[in-house]
């Protein structure tokens, strides 16, 4: 199988080490590709890089393309031995792109990726000059999947267990099976997705120890958000939600009309919540929308950056 990293990137995967949010070293995997104004494409929970292999080149004619996996995802660090705390990935994403640029950046985040996104605007408003987002998970009322849900129940000692004991490894053609089936499952055309797509998509969890364990984690992390959410106590999905008005860079929001984890309902809600943002429905699309709705992604992300004048 062809070196995805190499097959996208002129210099393959590289690696950039920065402090986490708990002031440890770690590596962190990212290729770049093409000249211009920084862009960066931010993947969602358990999925890494391999997830916008269809922006890629599209947008790398226009920008200068960086795609990175975030701590303990595709084939950057995963410190097992470390618990993380809700909001981590808003500093290591603010720690990345000073790391990589000299200049504000244009950030695109899918999912999780796009919570991130939103947050870090909140924060570190001087490091984004753009921010296009999908399919965000910001008004989550629970965790989308039966799967998620299971996991983030399981004790993490029996995820790290089962993890480090290499049985997605042992087990591969199961997992490769397992999980080509639940990714068909958020796709419009389910045809679409390809042997090799699988192999790539469920390559960390085979080949890397410690995936399983931080997906994990993240996703407790989120049960734990949303459930204090609905309680009314305070956590920091909704301090997040409450500061939306203070996104200040202009923002396009990308929505797949048959999201079945998150509405486009939710959509029309972000819009009316941050002050100059623009809302696109996608017809036909539903929640991976990086893979399933590229061409129109990478379509109206170029018309809306050369339209505020970042292009």
């Amino acid at each position: 199988m062809t070196d995805w990293w190499h097959a996208n990137f002129p210099l393959g995967k590289q690696s950039l080490t920065i402090a986490d949010a708990n002031g440890y070293p770690v590596k962190i995997a990212y290729g770049e590709v093409g000249s211009g104004k920084p862009l960066f494409l931010l993947h969602g929970i358990g999925s890494w890089s391999y997830n916008w292999r269809n922006s890629i080149k599209p947008l790398s004619k226009y920008f200068r393309v960086i795609c990175f996996d975030a701590k303990g995802y595709g084939f950057s660090d995963k410190p097992i031995s470390r618990r993380e705390q809700q909001g981590h990935q808003v500093t290591e994403l603010a720690r990345v792109i000073r790391a990589l640029c000299n200049e504000p950046a244009i950030i695109v985040g899918e999912s999780l990726g796009a919570l991130v996104a939103l947050a870090a605007s909140q924060k570190y408003p001087q490091l984004i000059a753009r921010l296009i987002v999908v399919n965000v998970p910001i008004f989550a009322k629970r965790l989308p999947h039966w799967g998620m849900s299971l996991l983030s129940q399981i004790p993490i000692e029996v995820i790290q267990a089962i993890d480090t004991s290499r049985l997605s490894y042992l087990f591969a053609p199961l997992v490769r099976e397992v999980m080509a089936i639940e990714r068909r499952s958020v796709l419009y055309d389910p045809s679409t997705l390809t042997p090799e797509d699988v192999y790539w998509i469920t390559y960390p969890y085979i080949e890397f120890p410690g995936t399983l364990t931080k997906v994990a984690e993240e996703l407790k992390i989120a049960a734990q958000e949303i459930e204090l959410a609905q309680a009314n106590k305070p956590n920091w999905l909704t301090n997040t939600q409450n500061n939306l008005f203070k996104i200040s860079c202009p923002t396009l929001i990308l929505w797949g009309k048959q999201d079945s984890w998150f509405p486009a309902s939710d959509g029309k809600k972000l819009q009316e919540c941050i002050p100059n943002s623009y809302l696109n429905i996608i017809p036909n699309c539903c929640h991976d929308a990086s893979f399933g709705a590229s061409a129109i992604i990478n379509k109206t992300a170029v018309r809306f950056l050369q339209e505020s004048g970042y292009c």
